[in-house]
């Protein structure tokens, strides 16, 4: 057996009603760069490059305390997406700009991260966090 892991990518594959907007949303505001579209008959496809991913598994406590923190309260659905950025303060301001309603404003967790939560075209939810640092 192979060292090698199984899984070379992770892809969230979000079916948007509004697809002319969310791709502009996320490729445009958000500035997740294009790798490649194609068509079928009537359809479209974008891939966006989002950085490293990683999957993070929860149990039902742990997303209430999650949402708790960011939001105050029980919000997320099953999936949420978060992405890290540079300053979630800013890029919050410029999605909800786009678009986005904010959730929740930035706020400092226990973790040590700067979050914020916003309802994004596609139906997600997203959390925008800046790590901190010690």
């Amino acid at each position: 057996m192979s060292d090698a892991p199984a899984v070379r990518e992770l892809r969230l594959v979000v079916t948007a009603d509004d697809y002319e907007a969310a791709l502009h949303f996320y490729r445009d505001v958000l500035g997740l760069p294009e790798r490649g579209a194609c068509a079928s008959e009537g359809g479209r496809v974008t891939i966006l490059e989002a950085g490293r991913a990683t999957l993070e598994l929860t149990d039902p406590h742990h997303a209430a305390f999650i949402d708790d923190v960011e939001v105050g309260r029980r919000v997320a659905g099953h999936i949420r997406v978060a992405f890290e950025v540079d300053d979630s303060a800013a890029v919050t301001a410029r999605l909800e700009a786009a678009g986005a309603e904010v959730v929740a404003e930035p706020v400092r967790t226990p973790w040590n991260s700067l979050n914020a939560r916003l309802e994004a075209p596609g139906a997600l939810q997203l959390t925008l966090f800046t790590e901190l640092g010690d």
